[in-house]
């Protein structure tokens, strides 16, 4: 509560330079009352004393006045400082190919991670949370939009090396979650694997990021390391990858702490995606061989993330979300559900995510409630009280309510759409999950999912009993089936299919706006041969390559 405290009894004295009023703080005020009363009574029991003493307490308050108007406007700033202080700072941790039973507290047994399991321990852990997409570049443009992938148009694998896809990357359009830190005066940090465009005009620095440390993809599609714009590996050391990241994480974490300027990490690690090398003090640490050991290095990393945070007194207003892009390539790593990175079973889709803020979360808790890498730009964006776009959709929702017991606005049954590229393959409401009919021409070439190659009718599941997928309800619970296969149509409508548009779906990023988006590389011969030979003329100039001559690619003949 603000009192209006007046230093005369008529109205405030005024000064030389002004009249004023001061504003106090209840204690502020208790404080300058219980001051001059406890004068007043020691002058009160010197009956000789007292003219004098109150001749030089009123030239006390009429210097305390003075003294205020001088320091009144310093103390309101400073609390207004304090006051932005208080804003949390944030790491968004994002791994590799981590699995839902990746860590100890998710059900690992062959790794000891404890330092993730603290956090869960700590915090708020979830059980049935689903990233956007089962493989790299999707999945993360969701994360950084708040969309579908389908939404923000980047819904295929970025790989330098694609003929079709070199030139792609999100779209400069795109409002990602480092621009709202940005607008609420946050600075903003990517350490690790971006994935979402390696052309210069797609890096992080050109999506709100200030600084950017680490590796624009795979280390399989390109090896390089950049500091900024600074290329500083041609190669980069596996094996001291993940020194690197910390040592630049824990030095990004002490420089803001000693510079009070509230901040934003993204660190995005590339392990335990392959390849692979652990350091040398985790070789052989584990009982999984050189993936576990990875792993115990990359809970090493979240460690001395945390100590960091703990030296410098900021642990307590640090939010830390931990979780994975996607699945695993081995469904060891993924149980108890089936599936693996790729495809749209469980396996694919289901990974860890831990939400650490002790300032805010009072009662360490386990949720089961069903949410989604959509809901990570809302949530943020919330904690930092940054208001979200009015000119497009985000399809996630704040989660912060529920640290105070409080449920979601959406209903428990709101739709969640598997897309495995351009290909609605699944949806899931509530207990419920169809996997739709599909083609082999619809598949995008990485889709490893045997079973449903060539899926001729709805297979339908009980995620609440069948976990793991194995049977299927369709042929009793045909209204169930009915209402979904509906709900499959208005998403197709709305995000797209294979070979079509979504009313609702925004561009993709590339150095050819009117050139071609193809998602499958098979179907590149089917572009024109006057924008073909431009995008080649283009890499070229970009990429020289001293052993080729004729950088215009062979169409396939017609038959």
């Amino acid at each position: 509560m603000m009192l209006d405290f007046r230093l005369t009894r008529s109205g405030p004295i005024n000064s030389r330079r002004d009249s004023r009023t001061y504003l106090f703080k209840s204690t502020s005020e208790n404080a300058v009352v219980n001051m001059l009363n406890v004068e007043i009574e020691t002058a009160n029991k010197d009956t000789q004393a007292f003219d004098s003493k109150m001749r030089g307490l009123v030239l006390n308050r009429v210097g305390l006045a003075i003294a205020l108007a001088y320091i009144m406007p310093a103390l309101v700033l400073q609390a207004e400082s304090s006051e932005t202080q208080t804003r949390p700072n944030v790491i968004f941790m994002l791994a590799d190919d981590l699995g839902y039973s990746d860590v100890g507290c998710y059900g690992a047994t062959k790794v000891k991670t404890p330092h993730i399991d603290r956090l869960a321990a700590e915090g708020y852990r979830f059980t049935d949370f689903h990233t956007a997409a089962s493989i790299c570049s999707p999945s993360r443009a969701a994360f950084l939009t708040g969309g579908y992938p389908q939404r923000a148009g980047l819904y295929m694998g970025i790989n330098p090396n694609r003929t079709a896809h070199w030139f792609l990357g999100l779209h400069s359009d795109e409002i990602t979650i480092a621009e709202p830190f940005k607008q609420q005066g946050y600075a903003t940090h990517m350490v690790g694997k971006w994935h979402l465009g390696t052309e210069p005009e797609f890096l992080p620095r050109k999506q709100g990021f200030d600084h950017y440390y680490g590796m624009p993809c795979n280390y399989a599609h390109s090896p390089k390391f950049f500091d900024n714009d600074e290329e500083v590996f041609a190669t980069t050391p596996l094996d001291q990858l993940t020194q690197l990241y910390t040592q630049r994480v824990t030095s990004i974490i002490r420089d803001q702490a000693k510079s009070g300027e509230p901040f934003f990490l993204y660190y995005a690690h590339n392990y335990p995606h392959t390849p692979y090398q652990a350091g040398k003090p985790f070789k052989g640490t584990s009982q999984d061989g050189v993936r576990g050991d990875v792993m115990q290095e990359l809970d090493w990393s979240v460690g001395k993330m945390m100590t960091a945070l703990k030296e410098t007194g900021i642990a307590n207003n640090t939010l830390v979300v931990f979780t994975s892009d996607n699945g695993p390539t081995s469904n060891t790593y993924a149980k108890p559900f089936r599936g693996t990175k790729y495809v749209t079973f469980e396996g694919g889709h289901r990974v860890p995510f831990i939400f650490h803020w002790p300032a805010r979360v009072k009662e360490p808790s386990v949720s089961d409630i069903s949410i989604h890498a959509m809901d990570v730009f809302p949530t943020l964006s919330a904690a930092i009280g940054a208001p979200l776009a009015k000119d497009r959709v985000f399809d996630g929702e704040n989660l912060l309510p529920l640290l105070d017991g409080m449920p979601l606005k959406r209903q428990t049954a709101q739709p969640f759409y598997y897309y495995n590229c351009e290909n609605l393959q699944a949806i899931r409401c509530g207990e419920w999950k169809l996997h739709l009919p599909r083609s082999k021409q619809q598949l995008p070439f990485w889709d490893k999912n045997r079973a449903f190659a060539n899926l001729q009718r709805p297979v339908l599941y009980n995620l609440h009993s069948d976990e793991a997928e194995s049977t299927d309800l369709a042929a009793d619970n045909p209204e169930v089936v009915r209402q979904m296969m509906a709900l499959a149509q208005s998403a197709r409508d709305d995000l797209g299919e294979f070979m079509q548009r979504g009313k609702s779906q925004r561009p993709t990023g590339s150095l050819f706006p009117d050139g071609p988006v193809i998602s499958h590389e098979k179907d590149w011969d089917t572009v024109d041969s006057i924008t073909i030979k431009a995008i080649a003329r283009e890499r070229q100039k970009r990429h020289p390559d001293p052993n080729t001559k004729n950088v215009t690619p062979r169409r396939k003949k017609q038959k």
